[in-house]
């Protein structure tokens, strides 16, 4: 019996729809209403570039799930790569996945978390990274203690991200009196519609895991779809309310001027003082959570490559504890990483540096599911991307379009990601030579 039979089909569409917002509300919908106010000046471009990221992502989601369920195997876009565009492929998506984007996403959860922190509790601004710093090796400890501690954790706090958002919603709508179309963020940089929306795929992170459990839904070819179109139209309806909101609260300059402390100052403005740190809180809480969860998976993208000797020292990097049964080397290598990382640049830089190297095999991973077609030609399918070829082009020129506007409008960081991702194919080659001498 094959690993896809053996698993039992008993997901309905509930429980996937609550899987699909589950793995992508995180904190970015706190994080980053500024830093896209910013990119386009003023609040109609910003609520556009919101809409945009959330139709990217959904046709991201819907032709990924096609992809997912014709390569049923566990390691996600390490594997599609691997299986549909060859060995070094696989292992450049891996290497990306292992020294930008995991690392980078750690980071910047790390780095917005401490920041959240000292604005909480009114103290000195430096010492945000090092609480932050604090926050990663904690979760990673516990982590390391098994993934029934960490899926705890993340059970605990999965309720908790969405009372924040629920309670700015309603009564920052209800209450404020700000203006909320044409207000300009008075910022003077140029106009970028690409940064814009490249900052709210951070927000949007996390739907590539939709696709993962389709094996264990008991009808995949209908709940798939709507689990993923009405997951993620229920999320960017939930991150344009949290927007408007903000934006009737709150002068479209000033939560620019705020940053990642803008819906926390909201939330001041709408409860009073107590109130206020309540929801903070309650923001503070969504991060930690998502973090958790992100030290929980991230590290088994390198695992999964040292246990195919794709990594320097893979011997190291492929040891699961004897007692927990974690991948504590993987794990660590991570996280030392991400406080690299920490140390030397913000987080606004960090989340778009990993949205950008990821987003450049999304494109080809989107691009996978003509390629499965022909080579599956006349096999049943469990599931079809709806309206095809419409919604994998809109999803992959939505993602060139992307990849393009960063390199035009930050060439300087793009050419580094995009450097740190060719720098893997010596090591790839010096690997490769390895093991040929070795066997």
């Amino acid at each position: 019996m094959n690993q896809e039979a053996a698993l039992k089909k008993d997901i309905g569409l509930s429980v996937a729809m609550s899987i699909v917002i589950g793995t992508v509300i995180g904190s970015g919908i706190f994080m980053k209403p500024g830093s896209v106010l910013e990119y386009t000046g003023n609040s109609n471009l910003a609520l556009l570039a919101w809409a945009l990221g959330g139709l990217i992502t959904l046709a991201g989601g819907l032709t990924i799930a096609e992809v997912a369920t014709q390569i049923p195997k566990t390691g996600g876009l390490y594997v599609y790569m691997e299986e549909v565009y060859g060995k070094l492929w696989g292992y450049l998506s891996g290497w990306v996945q292992t020294v930008i984007y995991g690392p980078a996403v750690i980071g910047a959860l790390g780095l917005y978390f401490g920041s959240l922190m000292v604005n909480l509790f009114s103290w000195e601004k430096s010492f945000g990274p090092w609480i932050g710093i604090g926050t990663v090796l904690f979760l990673t400890i516990v982590n390391n203690f098994g993934t029934k501690y960490g899926g705890f954790v993340q059970n605990l706090f999965t309720l908790g991200k969405l009372v924040p958002i629920a309670l700015i919603i309603i009564f920052g709508i209800w209450h404020g009196n700000e203006q909320i179309l044409d207000a300009s963020s008075g910022t003077v940089v140029e106009i970028s519609m690409g940064a814009a929306i490249l900052a709210t795929l951070f927000a949007y992170d996390g739907w590539l895991m939709v696709g993962f459990v389709a094996g264990e839904m008991k009808n995949p070819g209908k709940t798939l779809p709507k689990a993923i179109i009405g997951g993620i139209l229920i999320v960017m309806a939930a991150y344009l309310l949290v927007n408007i909101a903000l934006l009737h609260i709150l002068p479209a300059s000033e939560i620019v001027r705020l940053g990642e402390n803008s819906a926390a100052s909201a939330a001041t403005i709408l409860f009073g003082p107590l109130g206020g740190k309540l929801i903070a809180v309650g923001i503070a809480v969504s991060i930690f959570g998502c973090l958790n969860g992100k030290i929980l998976t991230i590290p088994r993208v390198p695992f999964a490559m040292a246990e195919r000797n794709q990594l320097p020292m893979s011997h190291i990097f492929s040891q699961v504890s004897d007692k927990y049964g974690t991948p504590i080397a993987a794990t660590y290598l991570q996280v030392v990483i991400a406080i690299i990382m920490m140390l030397v640049t913000d987080p606004d830089y960090l989340s778009e540096m990993a949205i950008f190297a990821v987003y450049i095999f999304y494109i080809f991973a989107f691009y996978a599911v003509f390629k499965l077609r022909k080579r599956h030609k006349g096999q049943k399918r469990v599931y079809s991307v709806p309206l095809f070829p419409v919604i994998p082009i809109f999803a992959i020129l939505g993602s060139v379009y992307i990849v393009g506007a960063t390199i035009l409008n930050d060439p300087f960081d793009s050419l580094t990601a995009i450097f740190i991702t060719v720098a893997g194919l010596p090591v790839y080659y010096w690997l490769q030579r390895n093991e040929k001498q070795d066997s």
